[in-house]
């Protein structure tokens, strides 16, 4: 029995099977475990993922049974389409809590992305939009949950906040998932919050830009704030977080532990031109302003560190599994592969390359796998 092994049946081996007794010709966790594994050496299709299987039939069968030889591709599909995706997802957050260390203080983006190519208009099903949680310091995925087609994020992120252990920790959203029941849950399982304002709360983002702008030279004095500075290719920005915790215009009453309110001031300058942005946030924080300001820039960086990954390195957004399950099951399968990825900080290459090792060399597909 290899690590590997135990990582399977530890983490997925009550994962319940939806097939019917008879057509059980391969067990379960040896269908995880190819899909997994021809995952992350950048198989996309059940056809590719067969072949995968086909050709290291004799590496796999030192880790899994195949009693039955290898899974077809439509056993895989099969599979995929009927896997309940409740009870795998709750398998994967399950896996990821034995990976990562301590929380206390990380950022949690919390943040959405629509998987384009399963959209089905032959059976006229829009594309599936999975909420994820990502772990700024620790680099991993700790769950994600689908948003229904008939709802929104705002009843999605409740949901996925319930799955996960976040004490201590700091969580961001965008203003989408600005609402008072969600900064009321975060603070219920003693976490913090700087959530996004913008115009869907139009009374609170007047107010606060109103506090800033407005007032903003008059009592520029009384409010912390942190700078920094970058330049790239002719380009200067300049990003100025300001924090008040002297004036919560009345709010918190409304919202739950809010402490401060903050903006985030850039001004780009490049090749002549200069463009000022602010953005506006609450906050359950009352520390310092580099401290709000690093939890903000995290936040943007789920953009790079996981859509972008997933959409270059793993080409979800050009994936044309679409039958009934499978999308949102590979799309876990995809964060799983992700996060065995990142977890290996002994080669400092992308992500893209990394996979592309794995193929060639089973020595490292095997360390992977192993970690």
């Amino acid at each position: 029995m290899t690590n590997n092994t135990l990582f399977i049946d530890k983490y997925f081996g009550s994962l319940p099977d939806p097939r019917i007794e008879r057509t059980k010709l391969h067990e379960l966790t040896d269908i995880l475990f190819i899909v997994i594994c021809a995952t992350l050496c950048g198989m996309e299709g059940w056809e590719e993922m067969e072949d995968f299987a086909t050709e290291r039939k004799s590496w796999l069968k030192r880790f899994i049974n195949l009693t039955n030889g290898i899974p077809s591709h439509d056993t895989l599909r099969r599979v995929f389409s009927k896997l309940d995706p409740s009870a795998f997802q709750r398998c994967f957050i399950s896996w990821v809590d034995g990976l990562q260390s301590k929380i206390d203080g990380q950022v949690i983006a919390i943040d959405g992305k629509t998987v384009r190519g399963s959209r089905d208009k032959r059976n006229k099903r829009s594309a599936i939009h999975m909420v994820s949680a990502w772990a700024s310091e620790n680099q991993l995925v700790l769950g994600q949950i689908r948003v229904d087609d008939k709802s929104n994020e705002i009843t999605a992120i409740p949901e996925l906040l319930d799955s996960l252990f976040i004490e201590g920790s700091v969580i961001t959203i965008d203003a989408m998932g600005c609402q008072k029941s969600i900064a009321e849950k975060i603070r219920e399982k003693n976490a913090d919050y700087v959530l996004s304002v913008k115009n869907n709360h139009k009374q609170l983002y007047r107010e606060i830009k109103d506090i800033f702008t407005v007032q903003h030279e008059a009592e520029k004095r009384q409010y912390k704030y942190t700078r920094d500075v970058d330049a790239d290719h002719g380009r200067i920005e300049q990003r100025t977080c300001y924090v008040s915790n002297s004036d919560l215009i009345g709010q918190g009453i409304l919202w739950k532990g809010i402490k401060s309110i903050v903006m985030l001031e850039s001004v780009r300058e490049y090749q002549g031109k200069v463009e000022t942005e602010k953005r506006f946030y609450i906050t359950s924080l009352d520390g310092s302003a580099k401290m709000i300001a690093n939890a903000i820039r995290s936040h943007w960086g789920v953009e790079n560190s996981l859509h972008w990954c997933l959409d270059v390195a793993f080409n979800e957004d050009r994936s044309l599994i679409r039958t009934a399950h499978a999308p949102e099951n590979l799309s876990t399968v995809r964060r799983i592969v992700l996060n065995i990825l990142k977890h290996d900080e002994k080669r400092k290459i992308g992500l893209a390359r990394k996979m592309r090792m794995a193929a060639i060399n089973i020595d490292y597909m095997e360390a992977l796998i192993c970690q």
